[in-house]
């Protein structure tokens, strides 16, 4: 009878020690409501890569406000500098743990942070603060910064494409999201002056191209994946993962952001006539026919120029090289884009 008595003792005893725990932290739990609600570091978070000469005042303040409606953590803002202009600041905020990444600023901040996202699979969304906002246009993000981040915190995920590039002998590739080129259209970015971009906006742009187009044409040789060379007399040259211009200009017309596909175009205009033909052409959006306006696709392309040209990524002017050796890196990149099922963003000011 011994036995069995201890036995029932054995069993007893831890569970009262179990009950007791229960009613204990039962008691606990009544005394704090807020026990069960999640902690924050179980909130989402959400990290702003910022270019601080071109986010609006107060943009910190309306993100913070919309992460706060949504339930997301207090997001991370890391703004870019002139040494780094956005890509050392994304990987931090991947190295962070960010659940996506948000670009403020124009194409360059963009591309910047793309650079550090691309193949990692940690989400992008925009909040255009440029001049082009080339992408945003594309995809349809809008410029109010509360509706931008709502659709970056809750939008739907979109794997796009991304362009990947080397300048001469260079091993280092450089990632781009709407265009790559060399020749007049890179000769506008160098010289279309930042102040004059702050105070008229594209219409700079406008102003440089005007002053751009008295020159002349240049040898170059293009060479689509395994095709034969392309030898041409041009102008300028662009690799296109979007190919839609400011003002809703379409410059290449069969671009796709997600057609694990990049666009060229060659156009080659002598004199001015020349040119109001190459523009009747963009306006028609017609894409062959047409010995000064060449259109091509290909997943790989080299590009080399008889001399050295002005040449640019997504806008930003990287010199005078001779050669450009670019792919297509397909799905590389998953941007956040409008979920056209959602309710209208929340409206917390400008």
């Amino acid at each position: 009878m011994s036995g069995e008595w201890w036995l029932i003792v054995g069993i007893a005893v831890p569970v009262l020690a179990l009950l007791l725990l229960a009613l204990v932290r039962g008691r606990r739990q009544a005394k704090h409501p807020d026990a069960l609600a999640a902690e924050p570091e179980d909130r989402p978070l959400a990290a702003v890569v910022a270019n601080p000469v071109r986010a609006d005042p107060g943009s910190r303040e309306r993100v913070e406000a919309v992460c706060a409606h949504l339930g997301w953590a207090e997001p991370l803002w890391l703004e870019t500098t002139v040494d780094d202009p956005g890509t050392g600041q994304a990987l931090a905020a991947v190295e962070r743990g960010a659940d996506v990444v948000l670009a403020c600023g124009g194409d360059g901040t963009v591309r910047a942070v793309a650079q550090a996202l691309a193949g990692t699979g940690v989400a992008m969304g925009l909040l255009p603060a440029g001049t082009g906002n080339l992408l945003a246009r594309t995809l349809g993000t809008p410029q109010e910064i509360a509706a931008a981040t709502t659709i970056a915190l809750t939008g739907d995920d979109r794997p796009i494409d991304v362009g990947r590039v080397r300048f001469d002998n260079e091993d280092d590739e450089h990632v781009f999201l709407v265009m790559a080129g060399t020749g007049f259209d890179a000769l506008i970015m160098a010289s279309t002056p930042e102040a004059l971009k702050v105070k008229v906006g594209p219409l700079a742009y406008v102003i440089s191209g005007l002053r751009a187009m008295r020159g002349r044409r240049t040898r170059v040789t293009i060479t689509l994946d395994d095709g034969p060379p392309l030898r041409r007399r041009t102008r300028t040259v662009l690799v296109g993962n979007s190919g839609t211009l400011l003002g809703g200009l379409v410059l290449m017309p069969a671009a796709t952001i997600d057609d694990g596909l990049l666009d060229i175009v060659n156009l080659a205009p002598k004199g001015m006539a020349g040119w109001v033909a190459v523009a009747g052409r963009v306006i028609s959006k017609k894409r062959g026919g047409h010995e000064r306006v060449e259109h091509w696709q290909a997943q790989s392309i080299t590009i080399s120029a008889e001399t050295p040209q002005p040449s640019q990524i997504d806008g930003d002017p990287i010199g005078e090289v001779s050669r450009l050796r670019i792919r297509v890196d397909p799905g590389a990149l998953v941007m956040r884009v409008p979920d056209v099922t959602r309710p209208p963003a929340l409206d917390l000011g400008r």
